[in-house]
């Protein structure tokens, strides 16, 4: 141990070099200086994680925090999402509704609103778009421009305040729930090292951390029984992101009847209470069509779905993600439905039931909650027509529960998505998407051959 300590203070040093290079000097466009520091931070990580000791991991948590700190007060470089948090702030905090009407609405008819003016307009990436934000992500706009109304920077900050917190959070309840399922403590480095998940979370600044940290808090609370408070724990998941909806109908057959109608109750009027200043017909209609325009219009580094594409431009000669986006949403709803309720303990060996039974006093298995919850998230992905980096932040954090590892590859090859910008804009390199998708793909089902075959040895 003592001979490993300089090693871990010059990768502590190097890491964190590489991550303030990457938030204050690199642009998006600049892909060379941009892989070559992100694969050096993932070499570090890997080290990291097939190296560290239980001795060590406590130094490295620390430093998982270290490295997120450093980034405070960096401008996200690597996406321009926030601007739209800003603009949305702002509305609010002078009593306009984010979702009322499109950006462009306020500079065309001269309303004056502080901050609210041509030079912000020009940095939004979707003007054109009603904004998609539930109602904890606008609580988050609002108050950022509360603390710092007149400064970007300063919302900026507030935000990654409030992400770090989050971060820090999600990071102690990962070590008690894994006590708690008789895992490996260890075994939190594969979340909070990882440089996807620090650079997409608190760099760009991107939500998916209070997704992480409330639907953690919810599992913690339910394995305490607090059941009701798990439900209001969940329901501001789905406020801060509506992704967490699917997770929902897996908990019927995993925490027994009584427990599902306390927890569905509370997660019901958790989520009326908090959506309830959208109850308004005209900012519901502007909040469905961000809805729809989410399956008709956009799409990027899909899977499932650009073969789809592909198929359509053979035999139609255009794009048919119009008629294509829902219907591959509603076969993605079905697989989720039949994951969600599958009996999932039939797959694990003998050993891990009695692992389950023993540490888990419900009558159902809840245990494999985070797994099950892995596949459905997993399944939602091949099917959806847009996959960000980001996105797969909350996918990783589900895997630490589990044996598999196809994850961790993802988050280092779905980075190669930003070799598609330049100066002029964006277009996706689908060499690297299909080498994504093969590699990652591939080694999920290496996994589960080698996984039965060791389930039934």
């Amino acid at each position: 141990m003592p001979r490993q300590k300089p090693l871990s203070y010059f990768l502590f040093l190097v890491a964190l070099a590489t991550y303030g290079t990457m938030a204050y000097t690199v642009q998006r466009h600049e892909t060379a200086q941009l892989l070559v520091l992100y694969f050096l931070l993932f070499g570090v990580y890997v080290w990291i994680l097939k190296t560290a000791t239980d001795k060590d991991a406590k130094f490295w948590v620390i430093a998982s925090v270290l490295f997120r700190l450093s980034l405070l007060v960096a401008i996200p470089s690597l996406s321009d999402d926030f601007y739209r948090f800003i603009w949305d702030g702002r509305l609010i905090a002078n009593g306009f509704h984010p979702f009322a009407e499109l950006p462009g609405f306020y500079l065309q008819n001269d309303i004056n609103i502080p901050g609210i003016d041509q030079s912000l307009y020009n940095q939004l990436n979707s003007p054109e778009y009603f904004t998609i934000y539930p109602p904890f992500a606008q609580f988050i706009f609002w108050v950022s421009v509360w603390i710092s109304p007149q400064s970007i920077l300063g919302s900026v900050v507030v935000m990654k305040s409030f992400i770090i917190a989050a971060e820090v959070g999600s990071i102690l309840l990962l070590q008690k729930l894994l006590v708690r399922f008789n895992l490996n403590a260890r075994n939190v480095l594969i979340y909070a090292l990882n440089p996807l998940v620090i650079l997409e979370l608190t760099g760009n600044l991107h939500f998916e951390a209070f997704v992480i940290f409330f639907i953690l808090l919810a599992l913690y609370l339910l394995l305490h029984n607090k059941i009701g408070q798990a439900g209001i724990a969940f329901a501001v998941s789905i406020a801060a992101k509506l992704l967490p909806i699917i997770f929902l109908p897996l908990f019927l057959i995993r925490i027994g009847l009584k427990r599902s109608l306390v927890f569905y109750g509370s997660v019901l009027v958790g989520s009326f209470i908090l959506f309830f200043p959208l109850l308004n017909s005209e900012i519901l209609a502007g909040f469905n069509e961000s809805f729809t325009l989410y399956f008709k219009s956009f799409e990027f580094n899909a899977s499932i779905y650009y073969l789809v594409r592909e198929y359509g431009y053979w035999v139609y000669g255009y794009n048919i993600i119009q008629t294509v986006g829902w219907k591959l949403g509603l076969i993605s709803a079905v697989m989720i439905l039949l994951i969600a309720l599958w009996p999932f303990k039939s797959f694990y060996s003998k050993g891990e039931l009695k692992f389950e039974q023993r540490i888990y006093k419900f009558p159902d298995d809840m245990a494999t909650v985070p797994l099950v919850m892995m596949w459905i998230m997993l399944m939602y992905f091949l099917f959806t027509t847009t996959l960000h980096p980001w996105y797969i932040c909350t996918l990783l954090m589900f895997s630490v529960f589990t044996s598999y590892r196809f994850v961790v590859i993802w988050s280092a090859l779905i980075f190669l998505t930003y070799a598609g910008y330049t100066m002029n804009g964006f277009s996706e390199i689908l060499s690297l998407t299909v080498l994504e998708y093969v590699v990652v793909i591939g080694y999920l089902v290496y996994e589960l051959i080698w996984r039965r075959k060791h389930s039934y040895s």
